[in-house]
């Protein structure tokens, strides 16, 4: 049985992949027709991720990293979509009381996506833009690291009550520099629920970024 669902996982894994690179290289496709200059480029940064919804009003911060690739597809001198695809640790920090022993327990939960943000980018003044558009992410894994005074480390997977997509907004800031260098601050507010079950729980993440377009 175990190996069973080991590969109705994996089959899982491999076809989100498939429809999350499908996803980007229409996109591709579709811009290069358009654009009057196409630039590559990687990424990588700091993420300050929480949870939302119907949670603890006392969570904290996750500190996490993204990285990646980009592709900015300029269709006129202050219009252009940048799509990309990164990996990105995301979930919240939680210290709460154990029912049974009434300890204090720090918990971690660690949610790491794969997501593919598409961005319109508009330039207010040259190498400055805003930036706005959807997100679509897929959950690689779920887990609780939780630690209580006395009882060590213990480590949990929660994948099997988390949904597997994960839909959110994206607005932010972005600054290009004529070398190639660029920079990124960016809110992430995710518009689905992430969880099984009837409360309803969404990313929540804030994004500082530096990379490189080619």
């Amino acid at each position: 049985m175990i190996k069973s669902y080991y590969f109705r996982a994996t089959k899982l894994f491999n076809h989100m992949k498939k429809i999350i690179l499908s996803t980007a290289l229409l996109f591709a496709i579709g811009f290069t027709a358009k654009a009057q200059e196409i630039k590559y480029g990687v990424k990588a940064g700091v993420n300050f991720a929480t949870l939302t919804g119907d949670i603890p009003d006392d969570v904290k911060t996750r500190t996490g990293f993204h990285a990646g690739a980009v592709a900015e597809f300029k269709l006129t001198e202050e219009f252009s979509i940048q799509p990309e695809l990164l990996y990105s640790q995301q979930g919240m920090k939680y210290d709460g009381i154990d029912a049974d022993t009434g300890i204090k327990v720090k918990t971690t939960w660690k949610m790491d996506y794969l997501i593919l943000p598409v961005v319109a980018k508009y330039y207010i003044i040259e190498g400055f833009s805003i930036e706005a558009g959807p997100q679509i992410g897929y959950r690689l894994g779920a887990k609780i690291k939780a630690e209580a005074s006395g009882f060590g480390e213990n480590e949990y997977d929660f994948k099997d009550d988390t949904k597997a997509l994960d839909f959110g907004i994206i607005g932010g800031l972005a600054y290009d520099l004529p070398m190639g260098l660029f920079f990124q601050a960016r809110y992430n507010a995710g518009i689905t629920k992430i969880n099984e079950g009837d409360d309803s729980v969404q990313n929540d993440v804030f994004q500082l970024s530096v990379g490189y377009k080619f």
